[in-house]
């Protein structure tokens, strides 16, 4: 049964000071996500949680740290991409057997050209090596930084050849055209735009909900929109999560969130990223709060504060 609908939040990667993964923090921001941060699932260790800058033991061990805190696999999708095939097979491997409700798999991203024959047989080595039991694989289209899309060709052979294995996709491009075609042209396939935004038209556009990096934020207002999307409130709380939501992505979007999240907590840990990326600086930040404080984020965060 696909269990993944409604709001899902990508979740950063919380740091300790040595710049290991905080398994203490990041188990229990999942559980607030889940809880009072309004969110239905949660993408572990995507673009937001910066996956690609951990090595395949830490995020293995980060998995399987997440699995045994008890916090809901049904309600969890994890990032298992990579570059090497065989580093994907252990990370999708590592999903399947630890219990998460989906593998959300990046297409190889080092040689860029790849045609949709060619992609759909990654894919499928993927399967076959990690094990087809059980496996529900999201693929994740997300062009702008791996440069090689996911087009509607490759996911109708993948959808073919292994129907009850590849269940859905996430759209990061931005491209809402783009989410609202793979809808129409594959029923029952999953789409989640990236977006709050898409929130609004889920029934009409056959979205499964949105995968969103802000929602770590926008969470609650977010849900509302999901909700009830034909009210005006729906509407209303949409309008306020997309403005949020722009705000943070007027800077670099990770260190923005973190920076977010930090306030909200008054944990100052939550900054920490890996390298390359980089916390914003003191003028970024009191940029983000002064513009955040003219949307409605004070007032679903009452004790944010950008000390």
């Amino acid at each position: 049964m696909k269990t993944l609908k409604g709001v899902i939040a990508a979740t950063p990667t919380p740091l300790n000071v040595d710049l290991s993964i905080d398994i203490d923090r990041l188990v229990g921001h999942c559980r607030w996500l889940l809880g009072d941060g309004g969110c239905d699932g949660i993408n572990l260790l995507g673009t937001t949680g910066e996956a690609t800058s951990f090595s395949v033991e830490q995020r293995i061990a980060a998995m399987r740290a997440v699995a045994q805190s008890g916090v809901p696999l049904q309600r969890m999708m994890v990032g298992t991409g990579a570059s090497a095939l065989a580093d994907a097979v252990a990370l999708t491997r590592a999903a399947r057997e630890l219990g998460f409700a989906g593998a959300l798999l990046l297409p190889p991203f080092y040689y860029k050209g790849i045609d949709a024959e060619s992609l759909a047989n990654h894919v499928g080595e993927v399967i076959a090596k990690a094990g087809p039991f059980g496996l529900k694989i999201y693929l994740y289209h997300i062009p702008q930084n791996t440069g090689v899309p996911f087009v509607a060709e490759a996911i109708a052979r993948l959808r073919e050849r292994y129907p009850d294995i590849v269940v859905g996709l996430k759209d990061s491009s931005g491209d809402i055209a783009f989410s609202r075609s793979l809808a129409v042209q594959f029923p029952g396939f999953d789409v989640f735009p990236s977006s709050e935004g898409s929130l609004t038209e889920w029934k009409s556009s056959r979205f499964a909900g949105c995968i969103s990096a802000t929602t770590n934020v926008t969470g609650a207002l977010s849900q509302i929109a999901w909700s009830d999307p034909d009210s005006e409130k729906g509407r209303q709380a949409a309008a306020s999560a997309m403005a949020i939501r722009g705000v943070l992505g007027g800077f670099p979007l990770m260190p923005s969130v973190k920076a977010a999240l930090a306030a909200m907590t008054g944990d100052g840990g939550w900054e920490r990223l890996m390298p390359p990326l980089r916390r914003l600086s003191p003028a970024e930040r009191t940029e983000l709060f002064s513009r955040l404080g003219k949307t409605d984020f004070v007032a679903q965060h009452a004790p944010a504060t950008a000390g």
